[in-house]
């Protein structure tokens, strides 16, 4: 059984930097497919909404498959859950490179996230596991590190690599390190303590995974439906609203719901929560639509998109550099400042124009990745 104390520094240090490289990995997907999306938009045959899919639905999958973790370890133990979840994201990976049609590539982007979800949460609950309780804030603070060097190198590998050869090449570089990262978790991590059976609320998890899906794609494809002039859209609103309403009702009123409504009590997590959704909404925006700003209107090769979105990146490495030293003053002050230099990007990009320079979307990178970092 894994426990802080009968774990060796070396092992426990094996451990650490296979999975942080793991959950790196993972990470690095999230980001790495932006700079490629003007290159599969067209080479799908795509519109601007249609591609943003390859990214929304990725992290809507991975968003309604975290909560399944606890259920998910309980049931089948952390080491096989680890091991099946590395093996799966890594062929959903492969298979998103070879996906000949837009729908196919949304579907194992969907895929990826889903098998990728339980990897974060499960992985820090083994990093921590391994490391006497005095020793957590030190091994969290490196995992984070780690994690964080995802984001910051994708976006420039990708670029080079969908400049040099093609956008699959993306998901294609994926593959060796996540099975490299498969045979790391198969001879270091062992059996944790396998807490206790607990039952999945299968109607909650159905009822809100097909009310996030329909109400993104409402969001997605309504402008260039015309919205409630199109049968589609009026579809995926029923049916948005129907399943909303099912999975709200069966929460409060069945034994075990899927999301513990008690939660909401705590006034915290109801502002961690409030804060978690617009940070969301500013962070993964410029992501989506910058790439194709910055091809489709002033012809950027993807290398040198890669490189500006790549500031961001080293803005969040710098702002978790300077959190690891100040992470011991009141956390309203990093929280102000994150916000604040979001906001203050958000302020640079109003500026841009169809004369913009280099600097110009380098310098809103980089502050929008510092706020990152502080948050």
């Amino acid at each position: 059984m894994l426990s802080g104390d009968n774990v060796s520094p070396l092992r426990r240090g094996i451990i650490l930097f296979t999975l942080t490289s793991t959950v790196a990995l993972y990470a690095l997907t999230v980001t790495i497919a932006n700079v490629s999306l003007p290159q599969m938009q067209g080479a799908l045959s795509a519109t601007q909404d249609q591609i943003a899919l390859v990214v929304t639905f990725n992290i809507v999958a991975t968003a309604v498959a975290t909560p399944m973790t606890g259920w998910l370890t309980a049931r089948f133990g952390q080491r096989r859950v680890l091991l099946t979840c590395v093996a799966t994201f890594t062929l959903a990976t492969l298979l998103c490179g070879l996906a000949g049609s837009l729908e196919m590539l949304v579907f194992f982007r969907v895929l990826q996230g889903m098998c990728g979800a339980p990897l974060a949460p499960l992985s820090q609950s083994i990093v921590l596991a391994s490391y006497p309780r005095s020793k957590h804030g030190t091994a969290t603070s490196i995992f984070g590190m780690g994690v964080v060097l995802g984001p910051l190198i994708a976006p420039t590998i990708g670029g080079y690599l969908s400049e040099e050869y093609s956008w699959r090449w993306v998901f294609y570089m994926i593959v060796p390190i996540g099975m490299l990262s498969f045979l790391g978790c198969w001879a270091f991590v062992v059996e944790g303590v396998r807490g206790a059976r607990v039952r999945l609320d299968w109607t909650g998890f159905i009822a809100l995974s097909v009310a996030i899906a329909c109400f993104q794609l409402l969001l997605d494809r309504g402008e260039r439906n015309s919205w409630l002039e199109s049968t589609e859209i009026v579809l995926e609103i029923c049916a948005a609203a129907l399943c909303f309403y099912i999975f709200i009702i069966h929460t409060f009123t069945a034994d075990k719901p899927f999301l513990n409504p008690r939660l909401f009590l705590n006034r915290n997590f109801v502002l961690g929560m409030s804060l978690t959704l617009v940070f969301g909404l500013l962070n993964f925006t410029p992501m989506t639509l910058l790439p194709g700003l910055l091809q489709n209107l002033r012809g950027y090769p993807d290398g040198i998109i890669g490189l500006l979105l790549g500031a961001r990146g080293l803005g969040t490495l710098l702002g978790f550099m300077v959190l690891f030293f100040g992470n011991k003053y009141d956390p309203r002050i990093w929280l102000i400042l994150g916000f604040g230099l979001q906001g203050t990007s958000g302020l640079m990009m109003s500026q841009f124009d169809i004369n913009l320079t280099t600097w110009d979307v380098a310098s809103a990178s980089f502050v929008q990745g510092l706020g990152t970092g502080f948050l």
